[in-house]
């Protein structure tokens, strides 16, 4: 799995190049979030927590689709941090959540976006309060299978113009089937050791990356992006599984921490 997590890494910080653009990316992350709060409090807005603590509803319907993380690689069953952070909206809102784990080890934006569009997941969408995505990790790690230096560095701008256009065809297909669920994303993180040569690199490119989660998240009210970076990083290593990549029992329940955590801190904007 040591293999697995280089490569990813590799193309990451391949494709972005060393430039200026290591910075410029977190100032423009940094911008959004910014804007987002400011134009919630003026608007007199609640909580997302507490949007659904005092919502008429008997009980909250949580979807989450995406890859292997979504699944929960690295723990055991209904320790994912579905399932965690689930748990812990319930205790909260004291309502009943009903949760459907549609994680699937492997896959890529472009295949979630393929199923999303043949409506696979239609009826669950439309019935769903929240929708949790991730997807992205395995769209660099499939770039970089069976080929060499070049040709990487040539398709990693058309990778990423690929994972933003998937990102906003998901996100239009749900708000047109329901413009009142509250769509949750994650943050792609970096699983290197601060004592890897490729660390400090790798974690001042990785805003590069997120900032299409941003910008897809941006444009659809009632979307949130969950900081993962804050608890999956080179000062909490202890969240990883062995395999150095997906979290264990200890990272997705930090996951779910900080879901609810922004939960109750940050401002949730209505569809028009």
């Amino acid at each position: 799995m040591k293999i697995v997590k280089y490569l990813f890494v590799f193309v990451l910080l391949i494709g972005l190049g060393i430039s200026a653009w290591i910075y410029y990316p977190q100032y423009q992350i940094h911008q959004m979030k910014k804007h987002a709060v400011v134009v919630s409090k003026s608007s007199n807005q609640t909580s997302y927590l507490n949007y659904y603590r005092n919502a008429q509803m008997s009980q909250i319907h949580h979807l989450a689709i995406g890859d292997s993380i979504i699944r929960g690689v690295g723990a055991p069953k209904d320790e994912n941090f579905v399932s965690l952070f689930s748990k812990k909206l319930a205790e909260q809102t004291s309502k009943k959540i009903v949760t459907q784990n549609e994680g699937i080890n492997g896959i890529t934006s472009s295949e979630l976006n393929d199923l999303v569009l043949e409506g696979r997941f239609d009826e669950s969408i439309k019935q769903s309060n929240i929708i949790t995505i991730n997807v992205g990790g395995n769209d660099i790690l499939q770039l970089a299978k069976g080929q060499d230096i070049r040709s990487v560095i040539q398709g990693y701008d058309q990778l990423k113009t690929n994972f933003s256009k998937n990102l906003t065809n998901i996100t239009t297909k749900i708000t047109m089937l329901n413009p009142n669920a509250t769509i949750v994303f994650l943050e792609l993180y970096n699983p290197l050791s601060p004592n890897d040569q490729l660390y400090p690199l790798a974690d001042k490119m990785l805003p590069k990356w997120n900032l299409n989660i941003y910008e897809a998240a941006n444009k659809v009210p009632g979307s949130i992006v969950i900081e993962t970076t804050k608890v999956i990083n080179g000062d909490h290593l202890q969240n990883l599984s062995p395999d150095g990549v997906h979290p264990n029992v200890a990272g997705y329940t930090a996951i779910s921490e900080q879901m609810i955590d922004q939960f109750k801190n940050q401002f949730r904007q209505s569809a028009v």
